[in-house]
């Protein structure tokens, strides 16, 4: 039988150094980013932090919420924490009407505000927009200008002026993301003020009086909500009615107003904020509801040649009907494009109707300028994104389009459901395990037991510098029920042991050399430990994909385990038998070494070859003779032949002496 060469010092040298390469990426992390070196506990092993929520319909759907919509909202949630790099939550209804979330350790202020948002988004034109904020200049702490009065005399709110919110890059059915450029160069204003202890930064609401002398413009002492004509589209001029002027000019963004922002009617205006507080705007009614989008991906902005520009971007999807809708506002907005003669600029370089707001939970979380007609529902937000930031933008985008709000009913600390006590249990049970097998191992292999137990102890360590790293990765988090995968992974690996053990034993019974009989036995055994494998991999991948919680957290571990126990057997176990089968002590069948050809029971090792030859079993009949000492035979089955070769040299004897006499 052919055989390729093996080379099983390179295998070792293969698994030493993507060890060592793990081991400095967790050390890296840890010294350089505070990464933790023990892998992160989850909810019911550390506690973390519970939410109730209660949801309410919007207010264009006041009607009755029904299981579905609780079914629906549970899976929104759901997805937003798994998609914020959070594992191993609970997400469950609490009676008929509330939500119960329940996230492990301590959840950073952005997945917390993530889990509250509402549901419900839209997509809105916008009318105007203004600074929420503005840079008030004092001289012996006395305001020198922009008073309420002065800033307001153009009728356009005081907020008409110099937020510029670029954002560059033109599209062909793109729209550019707008707002951060005006909130950093306010920023930085704002800190050279400060320094200089000239300035201060002040909301730009104005008082109720003052805002109803604006917006109250035919004098009557009544703020109509009703168009003074008939609007043509959302983004027609008409719907800046008294009432929503009104609402703007004395709409106060910043943090100390602590206000909560509820989301107008869909048929008309209102005055929104964005998230950072520091633009506000007045939106039209709802061109494109929310549940009309189909998906929101982050990504590298390309080019025509498929180059990546280094930019990051967020990528929308509508559906069928969304396409059509997002096509004629398209069409419209792009039409202010370039100028808007009834209109407002507020010095972004395009009108504020060539903008449209996508609104969450009440609050602006982005208004991109419209630079193209987009006619095929394939639209691309680009701008001053950072990885995150767009991430955190499509996730906003993707799990945010059911039509409920959530209030905050509790928000609390909670210990842990089942406690280190019994991780301390587990890690018991499976150190218990693990020398129960080692045992096992030793009684029924002898020698073998030492790759064994040096194979488990290196698919332990693998595993654990892969939980360790997925923790920091993805934000994985080890459950009880996932220690339990982990203790089960000793005995799949070990069944890969036995399976290519017996193998090899099968072949020494036959009468093949032990070198002959460890290629032997790895080449049929591999086969057998790859299909044995897939399909706890095969079982790992569907429980993972139909179970949630802790049923997630055992399938997930059990695959993440076999995956090592496959790296583990080729890279260390069969390289360490093909070593260790070079050496006296197993490569000559010592009683010890698990690999006795007289304790197994071994045939004949030599057989007849023809013409008057013997070879031993599974050598070529073309192969020439050796001495003794390389033919490849253990001490016992030398010892055999040898026994055999003087029972017939004596026999023979005897018939010659007898024809003598």
């Amino acid at each position: 039988m052919a055989s390729h060469k093996r080379r099983p010092v390179r295998a070792l040298v293969t698994l030493i150094v993507a060890i060592v390469a793990a081991c400095a990426a967790l050390a890296l992390g840890h010294f350089t980013k505070g990464v933790s070196p023990y892998p992160d506990l989850a909810l019911d092993l550390k506690g973390g932090t519970q939410l109730i929520l209660t949801p309410t319909v919007t207010a264009e759907g006041q009607r009755e919420i029904t299981d579905e919509d609780i079914t629906q909202a549970i899976s929104i949630i759901r997805n937003r924490i798994d998609a914020s790099g959070v594992s191993e939550s609970e997400i469950s209804s609490l009676g008929n009407s509330n939500i119960m979330v329940s996230i492990p350790g301590t959840p950073s202020q952005e997945q917390l505000d993530l889990i509250r948002a509402s549901s419900q988004m839209n997509f809105r034109p916008v009318l105007r927009m203004g600074l929420a904020q503005n840079l008030m200049p004092t001289a012996q702490g006395q305001t020198q200008i922009g008073t309420a009065d002065q800033t307001a005399q153009s009728g356009q709110a005081a907020q008409s002026g110099e937020a510029t919110q670029s954002g560059e890059a033109a599209q062909s059915g793109e729209a550019t993301q707008s707002g951060e450029a005006a909130q950093s160069a306010e920023a930085a204003q704002s800190a050279d003020a400060a320094q200089s202890g000239q300035s201060e930064v002040r909301s730009t609401a104005l008082d109720e009086a003052t805002a109803m002398s604006i917006a109250d413009k035919n004098g009557d002492g009544v703020l109509s909500d009703t168009p003074a004509s008939e609007p043509a589209n959302a983004s027609d001029m008409a719907w800046e009615t008294e009432q929503v002027q009104y609402d703007f000019l004395t709409l106060d963004c910043s943090a100390a107003a602590d206000v909560k922002r509820v989301e107008g009617p869909a048929d008309k205006p209102y005055a929104a904020c964005d998230d950072s507080g520091q633009i506000k705007y007045i939106l039209g009614p709802v061109a494109v509801p929310g549940s009309d989008l189909s998906s929101a991906t982050a990504g590298l902005v390309r080019t025509q040649t498929g180059g990546s520009t280094g930019q990051w971007s967020v990528s929308l999807q509508f559906n069928a009907a969304g396409s059509e809708k997002f096509k004629e506002t398209s069409t419209i907005l792009y039409g202010y494009h370039n100028s808007d003669p009834q209109g407002s600029t507020s010095g972004q370089g395009t009108p504020d109707r060539n903008h449209f707001a996508v609104v969450l939970d009440g609050t602006v979380i982005t208004a991109p300028s419209m630079n193209a007609i987009i006619p095929n529902g394939q639209a691309e937000i680009t701008g001053n994104f950072t990885a995150v930031s767009s991430r955190t933008l499509a996730n906003q985008l993707s799990f945010g389009s059911l039509p409920l709000n959530f209030e905050v009913e509790s928000e609390q600390q909670i210990s842990a459901t089942i406690g280190t006590d019994h991780l301390t249990v587990g890690l018991w049970a499976a150190l218990i395990g693990f020398l129960l097998v080692i045992l096992y191992l030793i009684w029924q292999y002898r020698g073998l037991a030492i790759i064994s137990a040096g194979s488990l102890i290196v698919a332990s360590i693998i595993t654990y510098l892969v939980i360790a790293l997925l923790s920091w990765w993805m934000g994985y988090r080890l459950s009880l029920a996932g220690v339990a995968g982990l203790i089960m992974a000793i005995g799949v690996t070990t069944d890969s042991f036995i399976v290519y053990f017996e193998r090899v034993r099968d072949e020494v019974r036959d009468g093949r050399p032990l070198r002959a009989a460890v290629e032997e036995g790895w080449d049929r055994a591999k086969r057998t430990i790859l299909v044995s494998d897939a399909v706890n991999l095969v079982a790992a991948v569907v429980l993972y994909l139909l179970a949630v919680g802790g049923v997630q957290g055992f399938a997930f571990t059990l695959g993440v385990t076999t995956v090592i126990d496959i790296a583990v057997i080729f890279l260390f176990t069969h390289p360490m038998m093909e070593l260790l089968i070079r050496t006296r002590f197993f490569g000559q069948g010592h009683k010890l070494s698990g690999l006795d050809p007289e304790h197994l029971g071994a045939k004949n090792a030599l057989v007849y070859a023809g013409r008057g030859r013997v070879v031993a079993r599974g050598e070529s009949t073309s192969a020439p003779n050796k001495d003794e000492a390389g033919d490849g035979m253990s001490i016992a089955e030398r010892r055999r032949a040898a026994r055999l070769a003087a029972q017939k040299s004596e026999a023979n004897a005897g018939v010659t002496e007898e024809g003598e006499n």
